[in-house]
């Protein structure tokens, strides 16, 4: 596997295999991988020819300064993980790589960006956004690989591919979760023993709601992960917004959208954790 920092030298190489006839595949990463990193390079390996693996913590997604010093960090790991699961290029930039000059764009996402992370992580997406653009430029993948425990982010960059007509199929991979449930996370290495053993109760809340889903009303739903987030003694809960799959906008009856998707954001002590529940498939 190729470790590259540089922009240049990744569309050197990329455009030889692109010369070549050869499909490329991309998963942008923050680094800190786990398994359900894992799941996506395996993903981008069966389906293309290449696969590039972007490792950047992106310092124009994070609403918290002390969130991006603290965000863990550990290259040698990741590219082992990266090895093992066969992608072919990891590409490691420096900041000043990826950002030569301040980057003024700015989106609109709008009503995408409006709830659920929106008012609580402002100029967050369109930091997403500008990081990720800047890899499909660099790129130029045939295919993208995104999870969906970032529900909210693949509707978005979905969005922001459709704005800047650019080519490239942009694939939704399932949540990967720990043997107990929790939805795996970069974030999880930094939960306390006592907390990552309390933060075992998203996931449990959220497959339970469907059990209760099934014979009672969307509010009472919604009322009773609300309820269980808030009597837990640690967690702090942001939001519990049950929507619909395509627009990300509130609904208030099973009977509104054929797709369905409760999302929430809670904190578990100082770290912020975020999961998702489909109450209806799409189809």
């Amino acid at each position: 596997m190729k470790v590259i920092s540089t922009i240049a030298e990744l569309r050197k190489v990329l455009d030889e295999h692109r010369a070549a006839g050869k499909t490329i595949g991309l998963v942008p990463t923050m680094g800190a991988l786990h398994n359900g990193h894992a799941s996506l390079v395996e993903r981008s390996v069966a389906d293309n020819d290449i696969t590039v693996v972007s490792i950047f913590v992106n310092p124009t997604q994070f609403n918290d300064k002390n969130d991006l010093r603290n965000y863990p960090r550990d290259l040698k790991a990741d590219c082992a993980l990266l090895d093992k699961v066969g992608a072919d290029i990891a590409f490691a930039p420096e900041v000043e790589e990826m950002y030569p000059e301040p980057d003024t764009r700015v989106f609109s996402f709008a009503p995408l960006d409006e709830v659920m992370e929106g008012p609580f992580r402002p100029g967050h997406f369109n930091g997403v956004a500008q990081i990720v653009s800047k890899l499909f430029y660099a790129v130029e993948p045939h295919r993208a690989y995104f999870g969906e425990k970032d529900f909210q982010q693949l509707a978005i960059i979905r969005e922001m591919v459709r704005q800047l007509s650019l080519s490239l199929e942009i694939v939704g991979c399932p949540i990967v979760r720990e043997q107990d449930g929790l939805a795996m996370s970069s974030r999880n290495m930094l939960l306390t023993a006592e907390e990552r053993e309390r933060a075992v109760k998203i996931s449990q809340t959220l497959f339970k709601s469907l059990e209760i889903a099934v014979n009672n009303s969307l509010a009472y739903t919604k009322a009773y992960v609300e309820d269980a987030m808030n009597s837990t003694e640690g967690f702090r809960l942001e939001y519990y917004q049950i929507v619909d799959g395509n627009t990300l906008q509130p609904i208030e009856n099973w009977e509104d959208s054929s797709y369905i998707v409760g999302c929430i954001a809670l904190f578990c002590g100082n770290i912020r954790l975020i999961d998702n529940i489909k109450y209806k498939e799409e189809k």
